[in-house]
């Protein structure tokens, strides 16, 4: 949010450069800067109608009424509510409200899109809907958009590109498939999703654990032989048995006790308990046999899911 409010120009930097398209905008007043800017609250007029709300920005700017009304109708028709100009915020429901706040804030024709966890406020089947609206707008006006979640599943469906942030740092930044399968901390590996963290001393093509057990691992840093180190391994894969059955190749096995199962619909989580640490395994219910707790386990992942990460 302090990010946002700084390339909105409401905060300012205490060092380094805001550029937007190449241009320096620091000492750029907000309403010169060309920003939509979408809140959680939405922040309507109740007072105004719909397509007064919309018009808002343009009205401000000193437009021509024609020019208004052409714009406003057209920004009405991409969110779906082209022919509920006349209503009142309070006669909307969530989600209509959600889309008139969009309207407003890119009937202006911004150059960036600003979403301050926008979707917050509305319930889950809601929310999901809206993900895939807001998806659908974006693509279709080419606003570069800058999106705040901390729904993990959020910002994974909708971006082209995540950035975490830490005690007002970036940990990682990049594709959403990138940062999920390769994280280059353990904060960022536990943060989005869950992950299964081993710490140990690298191998060079693994680590070893405390106890002596080696893990092998596929991706992630390149660290010499001998330096502290952590890998992550996600929930979903693991493979969890009985017992060892057939040799696997190279695969990456641990023994362990079921100490926990939840049952999710579709999926189930078991809880593994593994020399003092607890394991988190993700598996769908597809007519695998019930795994009892306390039942002896053996864990399996390949090392191409492993990535090996530096110690913090």
């Amino acid at each position: 949010t302090t990010l946002l409010r700084q390339i909105a120009g409401f905060d300012f930097p205490d060092s380094g450069r805001i550029t937007i398209g190449g241009e320096s905008v620091e000492r750029v007043p907000v309403e010169k800067r060309r920003i939509g800017m979408v809140f959680q609250n939405y922040a309507l007029f109740p007072n105004m109608s719909v397509a007064d709300n919309v018009a808002f920005g343009l009205s401000v700017r000193g437009e021509a009424k024609a020019v208004i009304a052409t714009e406003v109708q057209r920004a009405l028709d991409l969110v779906q509510l082209g022919k509920l100009g006349g209503r009142r915020p309070h006669q909307l429901s969530g989600g209509q409200r959600q889309r008139v706040a969009l309207a407003r804030a890119i009937v202006t024709k911004p150059r960036v899109l600003l979403l301050d966890e926008p979707l917050g406020a509305l319930d889950k089947a809601l929310r999901v809907d809206m993900q895939i609206e807001l998806q659908r707008i974006q693509r279709e006006i080419g606003i570069t958009t800058i999106f705040v979640t901390h729904d993990q599943e959020e910002a994974l469906t909708m971006s082209d590109r995540i950035g975490i942030l830490r005690d007002g740092r970036l940990v990682q930044e990049g594709p959403p498939e990138e940062i999920y399968n390769r994280p280059k901390s353990e904060f960022a590996a536990t943060f989005l999703g869950d992950a299964n963290i081993f710490r140990g001393d690298s191998t060079g093509d693994g680590i070893r654990l405390a106890d002596g057990t080696a893990i092998a691992v596929g991706v992630g840093a390149k660290l010499a032989a001998g330096a502290r180190a952590s890998c992550a391994v996600r929930p979903e894969r693991i493979r969890i048995a009985r017992d060892a059955g057939a040799p696997d190749g190279n695969a990456n096995m641990l023994k362990g006790q079921v100490s926990k199962r939840i049952f999710a619909g579709s999926n189930s989580t078991y809880f593994v308990e593994r020399a003092g640490q607890t394991l988190k395994v993700i598996v769908q219910n597809t007519g695998m046999e019930r795994l009892a707790e306390g039942q002896d386990v053996v864990l399996r992942w390949s090392p191409e899911s492993t990535v090996l990460i530096a110690a913090n």
